[in-house]
């Protein structure tokens, strides 16, 4: 009732506050029937026993103890609303594998609310327990199988088990009561309030052990339909498909003829669109917004999900989004699968990732190393650290270093990718003193954000000067927004992120293309001159003749999205149809075509079909290209 209360402005009707009740009273006694399951067989078992006069304390220690997690969850659910808009669900567990950098960061940027709900746990917990042991204060009851009374002890056994078993179904319908059977709203915080807190992050892990089944959630597809799909979406003509064993492995020919270029990918943590006056926000990054005027920039581009690895997932493999973690995570990706850095590295590259923090985190060094990235560069290798924050050190101690390491690069005369990762944009938004004219009572993200920009500006000045900047180019684009949020299915606008590429030979461009964070690779190696074949789904932005369209995941929604059209998928629920109002940055209601969901449908599945039957990845042998070689690029812009 509290949240409702807090969150009236969002949830609207007295109407919609009742199913909110009514829902949510079914699913704390789904959960409540879910805990009493141990309980109920205990009983049964031991009550038999000579030694049930202890019945009492095993279960008064259960009961304790579960409600104590309850009650965790509950308190803990402000501050992850005001952070991610939606109740705790599995960004809460995966948070929990990094203690070190969460602790600091709540601490840091979030004190007043643990203390507030440590007091609340606290003051909760006792009393639950004071309560508790007021009603298992008599003995248990002498009756049972011990007593003869097979018939009592039979009948009450049963009775129990269906109750606690019936109320953690919830439901009499063919599907135990889930998420998705109370959801009812267009805003997902909404749909989630439905719910209590464990429930949702009990449910996550359970999900975890499903991620390779997307089908499940979205409906079935054949394999052979799927891939027809997205290949055809490529714009690819059907020549360029050059491996039946690797379905959408297929052969582009680069753009720039010559000497291939080095590569350098900033990824920006945390820079929404929101930020950037170019693109219709605030006047936050000034050094960005010059970069848009001197290199090709995009200005509608949409990341492809909420979090870091997402967006590494996106810019490095070209990987569409799915309802699983990031392939960054997943065992099956480990190695041998394909990122930007392993076909570079087959063109003897030198291969490197540059991160002001601790390189593990997130699993980043791992993945990176088995996937084509040869040296990895974090703080503990850094020449010097002037600011050290919770996340790292900071941006401009970051790019001092990332500087030095181009520079040595530089002199080996072969090629180089460096993908440099900032962190200084991230809560709770450290930045060293004196960098930056403060506005009086600014917001540490806002400052945070200037500091950002700032640091980026210093590093392109001092790129510009330097010898590797003659035959290099630079991306600089977002992992994510800051925070993602609003009253949709999916929050559009929140995905909505900046990008530019700048170096010596790219001419000043104002791209007005709807394009997502997954053609950033093929681009990229376009540029490049990088002919080769690969299994990524993006599109080259040097043609003339792409369609346009992005997708993005949030929670369990999945988007694709045209300028005509946008498809949201719910899990076990029909697809919903909108288009989406750039000007007012909103989704409208729509009638559906059949044809657009089945492409959103054919997206979602297939990287939960190629990371599971791992064909998102390169022959073990060089590809030849395709006799038909000119008319994979058609209309290319050279």
């Amino acid at each position: 009732m509290i949240f409702i209360i807090w969150q009236s402005e969002r949830i609207g009707s007295f109407g919609d506050m009742l199913q909110i009740l009514f829902n949510g009273l079914r699913i704390d006694l789904s959960l409540l029937s879910y805990l009493a399951i141990i309980p109920a067989l205990v009983w049964i078992l031991v009550l038999p026993l000579t030694f049930r006069h202890h019945l009492h304390r095993i279960l008064l220690v259960w009961l304790w103890l579960s409600l104590l997690c309850v009650i965790f969850f509950e308190v803990a659910t402000p501050t992850f609303i005001l952070e991610y808009d939606l109740r705790p669900n599995r960004l809460f567990i995966e948070y929990l594998m990094y203690p070190k950098e969460v602790a600091t960061m709540l601490i840091n940027g979030h004190l007043l609310s643990i203390v507030l709900a440590s007091l609340a746990f606290a003051v909760l917990g006792y009393g639950v327990l004071r309560f508790l042991k007021s009603q298992f204060h008599t003995a248990v009851p002498k009756m049972g199988f011990a007593e003869g009374n097979w018939f009592t002890w039979a009948s009450c056994s049963v009775l129990l088990l269906v109750i606690v078993v019936a109320g953690a179904r919830g439901t009499l319908g063919h599907r135990p009561l889930n998420p998705s059977l109370v959801y009812f709203s267009q805003d997902p915080l909404v749909n989630t309030l439905n719910l209590n807190s464990m429930y949702s992050v009990m449910f996550a892990i359970k999900q975890l052990g499903k991620e390779a089944q997307a089908a499940k959630m979205y409906g079935d597809m054949s394999s052979e339909k799927i891939f027809d799909i997205v290949k055809t979406q490529t714009q690819m003509p059907a020549s360029a498909f050059i491996d039946p064993a690797i379905p959408t492995l297929a052969f582009r020919q680069a753009a720039h003829q010559g000497r291939p270029k080095n590569l350098v990918i900033i990824l920006q943590e945390s820079l929404g669109a929101q930020f950037v006056k170019t693109l219709g926000g605030r006047e936050l990054t000034p050094n960005i917004d010059n970069l848009y005027q001197q290199g090709w920039g995009f200005h509608q581009l949409y990341a492809t999900g909420t979090r870091s690895v997402r967006g590494i997932e996106a810019v490095i493999t070209g990987f569409t989004p799915t309802p699983a973690r990031s392939v960054v995570k997943l065992d099956k990706s480990q190695h041998g699968f394909f990122s930007i850095a392993q076909i570079l590295q087959q063109h003897d590259y030198h291969t490197q990732f540059v991160y002001g923090g601790e390189s593990h985190f997130d699993n980043m060094k791992g993945f990176f190393l088995g996937n084509g990235f040869s040296d990895i560069v974090d703080i503990d290798d850094f020449a010097k650290t002037d600011f050290i924050a919770t996340w790292g050190a900071s941006d401009g101690d970051l790019f001092d270093q990332a500087h030095l390491e181009l520079l040595d690069l530089q002199k080996t005369n072969k090629p180089f990718f460096s993908l440099v990762f900032t962190s200084s944009n991230h809560d709770p938004f450290e930045i060293p003193a004196n960098t930056i004219s403060h506005i009086d009572d600014e917001a540490p993200l806002d400052s945070a954000i200037r500091y950002a920009d700032h640091a980026l500006g210093q590093f392109m000045e001092q790129a510009k000067q330097s010898p590797y900047w003659e035959d290099t180019l630079f991306l600089i684009i977002a992992d994510h927004d800051t925070r993602t949020y609003g009253t949709e299915l999916v929050p559009i606008k929140s995905f909505h992120i900046p990008s530019v590429i700048i170096g010596k030979d790219i001419a000043p461009r104002q791209d007005q293309r709807l394009v997502s964070q997954i053609d950033m690779l093929p681009t990229l190696l376009s540029l490049m001159g990088i002919s080769d074949a690969t299994p990524a789904l993006g599109r080259d932005l040097l043609r003339n003749d792409i369609e346009e369209r992005a997708m993005m995941q949030f929670a369990n929604n999945f988007a694709y999205m045209t300028r005509e059209e946008v498809v949201v998928l719910q899990p076990q629920k029909p697809s919903s149809a909108f288009v989406y109002d750039f000007s007012a940055k909103r989704l409208q209601a729509k009638p559906g075509t059949e044809k657009m969901a089945e492409v959103a449908l054919a997206h979602v599945l297939f990287g939960s079909y190629a990371y599971n039957k791992q064909l998102y990845r390169l022959p073990t042998q060089p590809s030849s290209q395709p006799s038909t070689q000119p008319s994979t690029q058609p209309n290319a812009q050279r």
